[in-house]
């Protein structure tokens, strides 16, 4: 009798041409079935040119009559849905933008993240700031460089693992120091080459940190991969919020639609080391309730203003990995709160659809 198990572990070693990951994971197998000594399957591999097709196809035959010498193996390529389906691996892909510079959107896409790991989902992190990348330094991570994995000739990235992270940020490329000069196309090349040209794993979240406001990057985004949701960041200052109306008002275009997760609230208040009872809203009150009820979306959290949580962002060590620390349990209930909205907007919407340019 043959494994069927053992079936699918013998063709993840086939890797995708797209992606960079195996073919199963890449749900690139359909309708496996096993018959006395026979195995039958198809490819979807209609996206893909005849040398790849051709390539798969005899990699999967080869490994499987190798594994079971005297069995039939029977291969297809299977019919219709052709259409590229850009990350598979990836169940929900979540963009965290804000309207203006300074508001500590980094800080929340990278305590967000690490959150989401240390609860045992499985995390992605793009640091889409191209301009401004600040993943290296908050993750101790200055001056390493990503990896490359030859794919059927075709070079890809292969994101750098910490604190039970994958990342992918342009600061692994070019030096710390080096000026990013970038327009319009070679901007929307980047972002495409990071979610394209990258061996991402199978991954829960795949949280994508946007440089402030609403330029190409943002849009490039939205038209290369479907974006499952947003969670906006602001302070409680009123130019914070304004700003941030603009953000959420492009997530909110009838062509885009992409569903607001929730808001954050960064410095919410002032909390000083030596009085840890005492809050002070120096830059006022009241912003994210003001965003959320006006796009009938949640809070899913207010983070104080504390110094340890800058210091630890520098440091490479990012606050949520002490348990010590007085931001751990806010980052820890606003996770909670984003998995449970997340989780209702899923099951109430169908996927998102990339946008497409006309």
């Amino acid at each position: 009798m043959i494994d069927n198990n053992k079936v699918v572990e013998i063709l993840r070693q086939v890797k995708d041409p797209s992606t960079g990951i195996d073919i199963v994971s890449a749900k690139r197998v359909k309708d496996l079935k096993i018959q006395d000594k026979q195995i039958f399957f198809a490819l979807q591999v209609t996206d893909l040119s005849q040398e790849a097709k051709f390539a798969i196809n005899s990699e999967c035959y080869a490994l499987l009559k190798d594994e079971f010498k005297d069995v039939e193996v029977h291969i297809h390529f299977a019919t219709g849905g052709g259409k590229k389906t850009v990350l598979p691996q990836v169940k929900n892909v979540i963009a965290v933008a804000s309207g203006k510079g300074g508001v500590g959107k980094s800080t929340v896409s990278v305590n967000l993240a690490i959150s989401l790991s240390k609860k045992g989902y499985r995390v992605g992190l793009m640091d889409a700031d191209l301009y401004g990348p600040s993943i290296p330094t908050m993750m101790q991570l200055n001056n390493v460089r990503p990896e490359i994995q030859e794919v059927y000739g075709k070079p890809k990235l292969i994101p750098i693992e910490k604190y039970g992270v994958h990342l992918m940020s342009i600061g692994f490329i070019v030096d710390p120091e080096q000026a990013v000069i970038l327009r319009g196309p070679r901007l929307s090349g980047v972002i495409k080459q990071f979610i394209n040209e990258c061996t991402w794993p199978e991954l829960d979240y795949l949280i994508i940190d946007l440089p402030p406001g609403t330029g190409d990057i943002q849009l490039t985004l939205v038209q290369s991969i479907p974006v499952t949701g947003s969670v906006i960041v602001t302070t409680p200052q009123q130019v914070a919020i304004a700003d941030a109306v603009k953000a959420t008002n492009m997530f909110q275009l009838d062509s885009i639609k992409i569903p607001i997760i929730g808001i954050v609230e960064n410095m919410a208040w002032f909390t000083p080391k030596e009085l840890p009872d005492n809050k002070y809203y120096i830059f006022g009150e009241g912003g994210a309730q003001q965003l959320a009820k006006k796009y009938d979306t949640t809070v899913l959290g207010q983070v104080p203003l504390v110094q340890g949580l800058r210091e630890s962002g520098d440091q490479g060590y990012p606050a949520t990995l002490d348990l010590d620390h007085p931001v751990t349990p806010v980052f820890d209930e606003l996770t909670d709160r984003f998995i449970k909205c997340l989780n209702e907007r899923n099951q109430k919407m169908g996927p998102t659809q990339m946008v497409e340019v006309k």
